[in-house]
């Protein structure tokens, strides 16, 4: 019997759902920003890129995950920022699997990403 719906939390090693995280990695030069994401409780998602910002949705099922990517304002970000920020869409656009360790979220496709649960 398959009672589970595509998106619900059923353990607290599931989807963290309703948490926001961030990007592991270091600020771009000459900022302090590190992107997050804000995941609402049915995959709805708030992006903060190293400059731009914008909505997604992610779809989950197991440990198969789909993200679709809304509108993203631009911000007149640098050129580099911008790079970066669309770099990391399509990298977010590409994954296909996720895993999750304590407070680390994998999110596995060609290009792997990893991002921390903000647990404070």
């Amino acid at each position: 019997m398959s009672g589970a719906q595509p998106g619900m939390a059923l353990a607290d090693d599931g989807f963290p759902f309703g948490m926001e995280m961030t990007l592991d990695a270091l600020p771009q030069p000459g900022s302090k920003r590190v992107p997050d994401l804000d995941i609402g409780d049915h995959g709805e998602t708030v992006l903060e890129l190293w400059c731009k910002g914008g909505k997604g949705q992610f779809s989950v099922a197991g440990n198969s995950i789909v993200f679709i990517a809304g509108q993203i304002e631009d911000r007149n970000c640098p050129a580099a920022r911008a790079q970066a920020d669309d770099e990391l869409i399509a990298a977010l656009s590409a994954v296909t699997n996720w895993k999750r360790q304590g407070d680390l979220i994998i999110f596995i496709g060609p290009k792997t990403l990893r991002f921390r649960l903000n647990t404070n």
